[in-house]
């Protein structure tokens, strides 16, 4: 099946990813934290450390599935920051595999990318600046083919359950939501 990354950088924000990261893997799916930094602890913006499974330094991501990005500030930009995974972004996108952003990451991270041309998308209020060439709508997570985007923190598992979707089907998801009281 392949697995989904979610990539993590310092000021990432801690319920996008933790949240992200708990409903896929309820869903069955193979989930991997990455860190961008050199260590292993990557701190939240709010000051929650948390230890990445690996460092994209380390790492090989041919059998992605899913590239994953939280939000949260200064997170986002310093994904943006890593040419790495912006390479591994566009490529991702370009084969068709899964991209997913939430917050303020499909306009830091996405929009300057190209990524979200023409795609309905969504991103932090606010934040809209950065969504070059995206058809903005107004909900909790938008899918568009293989790109999923989320708005911010109250739509960590609208989100994840978006992915959840698009990965194991309506059945798997709907599971996963029932279990954690969101239907």
């Amino acid at each position: 099946m392949g697995k989904s990354y979610v990539f993590l950088a310092d000021g990432f924000e801690e319920i996008e990813a933790m949240t992200t990261v708990d409903v896929l893997r309820r869903a069955g799916m193979d989930v991997v934290t990455v860190s961008i930094t050199d260590s292993y602890q990557v701190d939240g913006a709010h000051g929650v450390p948390v230890v990445a499974d690996g460092l994209i330094s380390e790492m090989s991501f041919d059998d992605a599935r899913w590239l994953i990005l939280p939000g949260g500030m200064p997170g986002a930009s310093n994904l943006a920051s890593c040419e790495r995974l912006c390479y591994m972004l566009v490529e991702q996108n370009n084969r068709g595999g899964g991209v997913a952003a939430i917050c303020a990451s499909p306009s830091v991270v996405l929009g300057p990318l190209g990524i979200l041309q023409g795609r309905n998308a969504v991103c932090y209020p606010g934040m809209e600046a950065g969504m070059e060439g995206a058809k903005l709508v107004r909900q909790h997570a938008v899918k568009d083919g293989k790109v999923i985007t989320g708005m911010g923190p109250a739509s960590a598992s609208t989100f994840a359950l978006a992915i959840a979707r698009a990965t194991m089907g309506e059945e798997t998801a709907d599971a996963v939501a029932k279990g954690m009281l969101l239907a």
